[in-house]
């Protein structure tokens, strides 16, 4: 195995920029569900009740929707169990979001 050598200047910027990288945390993430959202809920204001989906859209929206409360069911469970002691009592099997 090679051995890097840097110097201290080098060792400063690469910290602060590791730094500004941790900062960031899930900018992505937060801009995405942004964005899922707003267009979700536009298309729903333009549908009409009863239209009907191509198959391949129903697809999509489903999988998207399956893809998204994964995310979500994991994200809360992660928050609960950081705050809460005994999740065992909590069935996260039955959360059900947007219904």
């Amino acid at each position: 195995m090679k051995q890097i050598i840097i110097n201290e200047d080098q060792l400063e910027r690469l910290k602060k920029m590791l730094k500004e990288n941790d900062e960031q945390g899930s900018y992505m993430a937060k801009q995405q569900l942004f964005t899922i959202a707003t267009l979700a809920y536009k298309m729903w204001e333009m549908m009409e009740d009863g239209e009907q989906l191509e198959d391949w859209q129903e697809s999509k929206i489903a999988q998207a929707e399956m893809g998204v409360v994964s995310v979500v069911k994991s994200y809360m469970y992660d928050e609960v169990e950081d705050k809460v002691t005994g999740t065992d009592q909590l069935d996260f099997s039955e959360l059900v979001i947007g219904q």
